[in-house]
């Protein structure tokens, strides 16, 4: 009889270490290390077939069908469909929606492909039921699994051969033959490849869900994300009803494109109109109040940037951000103090995106500074003025990307006037009739553009 072999392993990062260490060696995490028992007989059975060597050229690839999910924006992200045998994988926080959206694209995809196998860990069959006829999706190909045991699930899907595969969520499942509790890293890893191979081999398409850490990122080893070959990221604040469906990474596409969602009582809802939705309930000619032209993925937003800024009760000031980078406020007021001459170092200041988009890209600098500017001189911007830009710690505005849709799409909206980055105006493809695009090097020079009396 063979002796057992016991390793410790990193439940954050999974790492693996021969004894029991307080501090992980890998992400420096106390206490997360855990015991567990190697399979030697598992180790073996994850060996892949060998296959010979071939000329790249003799590979044959052939025509590369896609499966519609029948909600628009779903298949944008992914590139055009679901593409078969492929591995997705989504995360989000709890409560955002990822179960909701595959139920909605598993009740499209019955209906016009054939079964889809939807297979549940976390809820009984009378609960998924109570979901899908809240979001109408009630069909007879939709075949429901409460199961665990992910031997037996592929046994099954192996059986009915559905069109697609749902796992919700990958850390309620585990391998018979590997000695860890469910939701453990090691756990995870031999799921997610068992899951693999099944996608491979039966040309199958599976889409899991996978729970994320209190940090943000999806639980379990970083291995999981280099296993699949896609990665999906639910994102937005619970207390509005917008959500991001964005690609961190995707084989079969591009990560650049992202969908928009509306969460309403019958389901997710795509948005046609995102700018319109954000900008519904802006006020007009308040002070603080600026809009800013930007960029999730390659589509154009515009949304509202709203600051407040007030003297200080105390000896030190207070800088709060909501959808922006904290670090990049503290920045922002030091160039407004240092290079216009702003004496904001004795004020609260407070800037959030409505509507819970978090923007991290530089291009929102620009409308930060001016609304900070805004609220600090009580002047309002003109409603009617949309602005981009990167502002450096000089002053100086850079000029930013896809200058031309950003344009393009403020003009859309009725907006009269865009201040934009010298650079970027000079060479303007598009300059849509009744949109004044006015041209800017500094910050100076923004602020006298779009403050009036």
């Amino acid at each position: 009889m063979s002796k057992i072999k016991i390793k410790f392993v990193c439940q954050e990062c999974g790492s693996d270490s021969p004894k029991w260490l307080g501090r992980c060696p890998g992400c420096g995490a106390w206490n997360s290390m855990v015991e567990e028992i190697v399979s030697k007989s598992l180790a073996g059975k994850l060996n892949l077939p060998s296959a010979k060597p071939r000329p790249i050229t003799a590979v044959d690839i052939g025509p590369l069908p896609r499966l519609s999910t029948g909600v628009k924006e779903f298949d944008r992200v992914l590139g055009g469909g679901i593409v078969p045998g492929s591995l997705v994988l989504i995360g989000g926080d709890p409560g955002i929606g990822k179960s909701t959206l595959l139920l909605q694209a598993a009740g499209e995809i019955s209906r016009a492909s054939g079964a889809v196998l939807y297979v549940s860990g976390e809820e009984s069959a009378p609960q998924i039921r109570m979901r899908a006829e809240r979001l109408a999706k009630l069909t007879d190909n939709l075949l429901v699994m409460t199961e665990t045991n992910l031997d037996d699930i592929t046994i099954e899907a192996g059986r009915i051969k559905p069109s697609l595969l749902v796992i919700d969520s990958i850390q309620t499942m585990y391998c018979p033959e590997l000695p860890a509790a469910p939701g453990s890293v090691g756990q995870v890893r031999e799921s997610t490849g068992k899951l693999l191979r099944f996608a491979k081999e039966s040309d199958i398409p599976v889409v899991i869900i996978g729970h994320v850490t209190k940090e943000g990122n999806i639980a379990g080893p970083r291995l999981l994300e280099h296993m699949v070959d896609v990665v999906l990221y639910f994102e937005g604040e619970r207390s509005y009803a917008f959500r991001v469906l964005r690609a961190i990474k995707n084989r079969f596409g591009s990560t650049i494109d992202s969908g928009l969602f509306s969460m309403e009582e019958s389901g997710l809802v795509e948005v046609e109109n995102p700018s319109a939705l954000l900008l519904a309930e802006r006020p007009r000619g308040v002070p603080g109040s600026v809009v800013l032209a930007c960029l999730e993925g390659v589509r154009p937003l515009l949304i509202e940037f709203q600051a407040l800024v007030s003297t200080t009760c105390f000896g030190m000031p207070r800088r709060t951000s909501a959808g922006f980078d904290y670090n990049r406020l503290t920045l922002l007021l030091a160039v407004l103090e240092k290079r216009v001459g702003l004496l904001v170092g004795n004020q609260d200041a407070y800037i959030n995106a409505v509507g819970g988009i978090k923007i991290d890209e530089p291009a929102a600098d620009l409308a930060v500074c001016l609304a900070l500017a805004s609220s600090f001189r009580n002047c309002a911007i003109d409603p009617y003025t949309v602005v981009m830009g990167e502002v450096g710690l000089t002053g100086e505005i850079r000029m930013v990307g896809r200058a031309d849709l950003r344009v393009r799409e403020a003009a859309a909206l009725g907006f009269k006037r865009a201040v934009i980055p010298a650079g970027n105006a000079a060479g303007l493809r598009i300059n849509p009739n009744g949109l004044e695009v006015i041209g800017v090097n500094h910050v100076e020079e923004a602020m006298a553009a779009v403050f009036y009396d």
